[in-house]
């Protein structure tokens, strides 16, 4: 898949996250936050007022710093793929 076309899958795959209206699993969100975070290279600090929220969003990102930009787009595409795939 060409860079161009990782893109365009990836900003799909956004579009259908905030479309989505019913709440996702805890669990699913902070890997599509990290995921999300490294692909847009934005390495802001989590913003939450709750200190324990941000430990988890860290810790999120911190398990996915050695993979690529790249690498986190298709990791978000194939997370969100696979969730609409097997949902109920």
């Amino acid at each position: 898949m060409s860079s161009e076309e990782l893109d365009i899958e990836f900003r799909t795959s956004v579009a259908r996250v905030n479309d989505h209206t019913e709440p996702f699993p805890a669990d699913f969100l902070l890997r599509l936050y990290a995921y999300y975070k490294k692909a847009t290279n934005n390495y802001g600090r989590p913003s939450s007022k709750k200190q324990i929220i941000n430990a988890f969003k860290t810790n999120a990102l911190f398990q996915i710093k050695d993979i690529t930009e790249d690498e986190a787009k298709q990791e978000y595409i194939d997370l969100v793929n696979n969730y609409f795939l097997y949902r109920k």
